[in-house]
């Protein structure tokens, strides 16, 4: 998932930047309004946006970019005070954090946020389809083919494999797939996650297309 950090603290982006980048998502980094305006683009899966920014106001620039699309905005700023808030909402923000902030839960708004937008606004077609090392997977018909022969997988096994097709190349955290496929948070599901992917994997017959990342969890890439 590609990821907008509009911040004019260099180290507070730089600090952010590498904790997401970690948890296995794509950031990018600017430090100013106009900047970000530029930035946001059919790729930008969310925005994470400061209000106090060198050139202009964050609820202008929050404002102006979902003038442009409806990517998903969490506003995270020190301005704790509920105007600030009801002025980011009204200008098109989904969610709101107060600095300082736990980076696990503006990582989990995030998350909610997205994963929102995704139910109430289905994948284009363009995108719903995903082939790799001659796997083709059809998000929105569920029916995945090795070189044109159907594959049977059962109901958690696509939804393990469409989590990872929706980012091919990225590596997903664990819990974050168990969070999708399974709602819920509890680590417990990690060993069946291992299970689903191993048999995923015999299914397929493309041992290197679902690699382990480790320390962190599973990245889609063919071989």
């Amino acid at each position: 998932m590609k990821i907008l950090i509009v911040e004019d603290d260099a180290r507070v982006a730089a600090a952010l930047s590498a904790y997401l980048r970690q948890a296995g998502y794509a950031p990018q980094t600017v430090g100013d309004g106009a900047s970000a305006i530029a930035a946001v683009g059919p790729d930008t899966e969310a925005v994470i946006l400061d209000l106090g920014l060198p050139d202009m106001d964050g609820i202008d620039v929050c404002r102006r970019i979902r003038g442009i699309c409806g990517v998903p905005i969490l506003i995270a700023t020190a301005r704790s005070n509920v105007e600030a808030r009801i002025k980011g909402l009204h200008a098109g923000a989904d969610d709101f954090v107060v600095k300082p902030y736990d980076v696990r839960e503006l990582i989990a708004r995030i998350e909610a946020v997205t994963r929102r937008m995704r139910t109430a606004q289905p994948a284009p077609q363009e995108h719903s389809v995903v082939q790799i090392d001659g796997v083709h997977i059809n998000l929105s018909t569920r029916l995945v083919s090795v070189e044109g022969a159907p594959i049977e997988l059962t109901p958690k096994e696509f939804d393990i494999l469409a989590v990872l097709a929706r980012y091919p190349g990225v590596a997903t955290p664990r819990d974050r797939i168990i969070r999708e496929v399974w709602g819920t948070d509890w680590s417990g599901f990690s060993r069946s996650l291992e299970v689903h992917v191993a048999s995923i994997r015999r299914k397929l017959d493309r041992p290197s297309l679902v690699v382990t990342v480790r320390g962190v969890g599973y990245r889609l890439m063919g071989s």
